[in-house]
């Protein structure tokens, strides 16, 4: 089993600590998808959840000791999530970060509510930075799970306004997403918003998630139906090897995507790529171009695809850590959930906070264009992401949703 690490820079920072000084240490687990068909995602997540917790460390910790942090591997899957949740809170885990995977997000977000029912006196935070599906902030809402991504309705609507805007997204819309929680919400939200902007599906498709490797069947029906528009929700290897067979296909319809901005995406679709869009809550092309290339130099990459969202969701976090105080006592967990609810983070965009009725953060959201013009060409080619409007998060955010009933601690 993995240790508890610090990082040389907090080390450097907080110096050497005299073992006669009790301060108990925050200690943060990433429970990912760290193997399997969304390492490409679990791995981005880890990346930038750990940069932003090795700057807290940098500038001085938490309650006079290093911010400890931890990798546990979910292996792609919700019985995974699970024992590795057990092992997270077996060693003392305050902090459980996740995000590759709504259907593993359901499986922590319970076990993180289950869990803090049975040990009030030592309850965990979870957060959610890339888990999207809708229940997790309605029937599976509460006090301790924090959601730093969006939704199915929060991305489409914006991303189908500017598609129509732009005079892309037609009369004929074709719906393909995967068969679990997020794929359905994004199916709903497409067909939902027909009459909105005067279009018809004309085939929806709920596909397996992560066991198709080979597309082309699924390209071939969307041919078929002559649609002017493709919308999807897939992620990970689903939405690459789709990209691979559209490029494959060459295949020229235009695809509204919440995720092509996933590395590989764009080479995978080659030139058919470019006039794609893609609805995301940051992009790089928008940001301070210190902090793009701070990034890269400690990870030797830019920040993309799920990195921003982790970025700012973390780093809320860390700024929320601000405000309490425990003079190196017991660390008081709910007291920074209350923290988090009253902290405004800036991402670059502008203001970013919690929404206290089901702590869906209220995020800008930008909707992008794959382009020639850019500064940032992305996978090897001449192509990246153009902006083409942010939406302000109170303007793209839907209702907190009435299955929701967040109970607070006293």
């Amino acid at each position: 089993m993995p240790r508890w690490i610090t990082t040389a820079a907090a080390i450097t920072a907080l110096g050497v600590i005299s073992p006669a000084v009790q301060a108990e240490p925050l200690k943060i687990a990433i429970i990912e998808s760290l193997s399997g068909p969304q390492t490409s995602t679990g791995r981005l997540i880890a990346t930038a959840a750990e940069y932003v917790i090795d700057q807290a460390n940098a500038d001085g910790g938490f309650n006079g000791e290093a911010i400890q942090v931890k990798e546990y591997d979910n292996a792609g899957d919700t019985s995974g999530a699970a024992t590795k949740f057990r092992e997270a809170a077996a060693d003392g885990a305050h902090v459980i970060i996740q995000g590759a995977s709504s259907a593993i997000g359901g499986q922590v977000t319970e076990d993180v509510r289950k869990h803090n029912i049975r040990n009030p006196d030592n309850p965990i935070i979870y957060i959610n930075v890339g888990a999207e599906a809708m229940e997790l902030r309605g029937k599976k809402c509460h006090f301790h799970a924090f959601h730093f991504t969006t939704t199915a309705p929060y991305r489409t609507v914006p991303l189908m306004q500017v598609m129509s805007e732009q005079g892309d997204l037609g009369k004929r819309v074709y719906s393909i997403n995967q068969n679990y929680s997020w794929g359905r919400d994004m199916e709903t939200a497409i067909v939902d918003n027909a009459d909105r902007f005067d279009y018809q599906v004309v085939d929806k498709v709920l596909h397996e998630v992560n066991r198709i490797q080979d597309f082309s069947p699924f390209v071939a029906r969307i041919k078929s139906e002559n649609p002017d528009s493709v919308i999807t929700g897939n992620w990970s290897n689903d939405l690459l090897l789709l990209m691979k067979a559209v490029g494959d296909a060459n295949l020229d319809i235009t695809f509204g995507t919440i995720f092509m901005d996933q590395p590989g995406n764009v080479a995978n679709a080659g030139n058919v790529a470019e006039g794609h869009y893609v609805a995301h809550s940051s992009n790089i092309e928008l940001l301070d171009e210190a902090g793009t290339e701070a990034y890269r130099k400690a990870t030797g990459h830019y920040p993309v695809f799920i990195e921003p969202t982790t970025l700012n969701g973390v780093g809320l976090f860390a700024e929320a850590l601000k405000k309490v105080n425990f003079d190196g006592g017991d660390i008081d967990v709910n007291e920074i959930a209350k923290a988090m609810e009253n902290t405004t983070f800036d991402n670059g965009l502008g203001g970013m906070h919690v929404r206290k009725a089901d702590h869906q953060a209220v995020i800008p959201i930008v909707v992008s264009q794959v382009a020639r013009d850019v500064k940032y060409p992305v996978d090897g080619t001449e192509l990246g992401f153009k902006p083409i409007k942010t939406v302000a998060g109170e303007d793209a955010i839907y209702p907190a949703q009435d299955s929701c009933r967040m109970r607070r601690p006293e």
